[in-house]
């Protein structure tokens, strides 16, 4: 099996989404069938400095993340990475997908001048959080989320 980690494309948007569905813990209004809902996330995100990463195995989207940048007031105004929706397969787990997006998430955050990348995690996943402190994150803050909707 050849897996590679790169920037998602146009046409990846379909698989993307549908890793991101299957992955939610929750009800989502998401839809694969509507990629063109998706295009422009990716254009914004990719305008304000960030990226979209997918892994790739043997021709097939099998895990995404988005790699938001932002310049951090702190740090003397140093720019500062935030990784989210972070999904691998859900057959495919445990395989290192997750690992090798990880890793290229934060090479692609290194290599653009970011002091730290960060992320915050849904207080159930458990195994994700077994996951992010054996790739070195640390639960170093406590996160709060407000629905504005």
């Amino acid at each position: 099996m050849n897996s590679v980690v790169r920037a998602l494309r146009d046409e990846d948007v379909p698989a993307a989404i549908d890793i991101l569905v299957a992955g939610a813990l929750g009800d989502t209004d998401d839809d694969a069938n509507h990629p063109e809902w998706y295009v422009p996330a990716v254009a914004a995100t990719r305008a304000e400095g960030g990226e979209i990463l997918v892994v790739e195995l043997d021709g097939e989207v099998v895990g995404v993340c988005q790699v938001i940048v932002f310049t951090h007031l702190q740090h003397r105004g140093a720019k500062c990475a935030e990784v989210e929706s972070v999904h691998v397969r859900a057959d495919l787990r445990s395989r290192g997908f997750g690992e090798q997006l990880m890793r290229a998430a934060e090479s692609w955050a290194r290599d653009r001048g970011c002091y730290r990348l960060q992320l915050t995690s849904n207080v159930a996943r458990h195994d994700a959080h077994r996951f992010y402190e054996r790739m070195g994150y640390s639960a170093s803050h406590k996160g709060f989320k407000k629905s504005l909707r």
